[in-house]
């Protein structure tokens, strides 16, 4: 049996790489644990101050099969290239025709960027786009394939 796990960011703004993510994979914001309607009623519950109410934000897979994301609030600042990244893969696979690939990369990242997001780099394969290297808000390094 896998053990469940879920990917967390560490983040300066919850709230906003939640956004963010939500537009870059499709997911949804995470329903608040069992016995609470909401989630302003689990922070009261357990007497969260008001101030710390934005400190974390989760998403869920509305299809259930990806792991859960979390962000949580940090006092530090990213400062270096991410180790582990995202490939939010689009494009079908290099099976799929060149034209049709390269305007699914290109749709999602013009979608991204106004949702945040910033290109760093484009890379080809044989002569033909195959990934973009994006950023998100904050930073965090990801490709689009």
């Amino acid at each position: 049996m896998a053990t469940p796990w879920t990917l967390t960011f560490d983040c300066a703004d919850p709230p906003r790489m939640a956004s963010f993510w939500k537009v870059a994979l499709g997911y949804v914001e995470a329903p608040p644990p069992e016995g609470f309607d909401t989630w302003e009623q689990w922070l009261t519950h357990f007497k969260v101050p008001d101030e710390e109410w934005d400190d974390g934000a989760a998403l869920t897979d509305p299809d259930g099969v990806g792991p859960n994301i979390s962000f949580l609030k940090v006092p530090e600042a990213k400062v270096a290239k991410n180790r582990l990244h995202i490939d939010v893969q689009v494009a079908g696979g290099r099976h799929q025709p060149w034209d049709l690939r390269e305007r699914r990369i290109r749709d999602t990242v013009e979608r991204l960027v106004t949702a945040g997001g910033s290109v760093l780099t484009e890379h080809e394969f044989e002569g033909r786009l195959d990934h973009v290297v994006m950023a998100d808000p904050e930073g965090n390094e990801f490709c689009v394939v």
